[in-house]
């Protein structure tokens, strides 16, 4: 298989973004737009188009995280995919920026990269099952 017929993204794992006060916003996305939320904001459980269980998760973080860094931004996005380990050694030979290690839990393994304007994406390969 080439490296065009890899698949990379499947879908959109989570938004993660910078709050001066995340248990206040939290309270308000609950009380203002019915959002269940939870320590680490609100998981959406959703089905892809092969009946799979998949999850995307919404968080606000403290404003002085260091999760987001080298990125000054003050969002994250994370998107998952399908083999990490292979995307990664394919996106470092396209000369994408890599930063850290890849790092493996018992619901997925995670990398992270940085886009042309410097925002930190990270990158998950989920084990949905691990949430069930």
């Amino acid at each position: 298989m080439s490296k065009d017929d890899f698949k990379r993204v499947t879908g959109l794992g989570g938004f993660f973004f910078k709050s001066e006060n995340p248990n206040e916003i939290k309270d308000w996305y609950k009380n203002h737009l019915g959002i269940p939320t939870d320590q680490y904001g609100w998981t959406f459980w959703w089905k892809d188009k092969d009946g799979n269980d998949c999850s995307t998760q919404w968080s606000p973080f403290e404003a002085k995280t260091n999760y987001f860094n080298p990125s000054e931004k003050p969002f994250m996005m994370n998107f998952r995919v399908h083999d990490l380990e292979a995307l990664l050694k394919i996106l470092k030979e396209e000369g994408v920026t890599i930063v850290g290690e890849m790092e493996t839990y018992d619901y997925g393994k995670f990398g992270w990269i940085l886009d042309p304007e410097g925002n930190k994406i990270e990158l998950w390969e989920p084990i949905d099952t691990a949430f069930l």
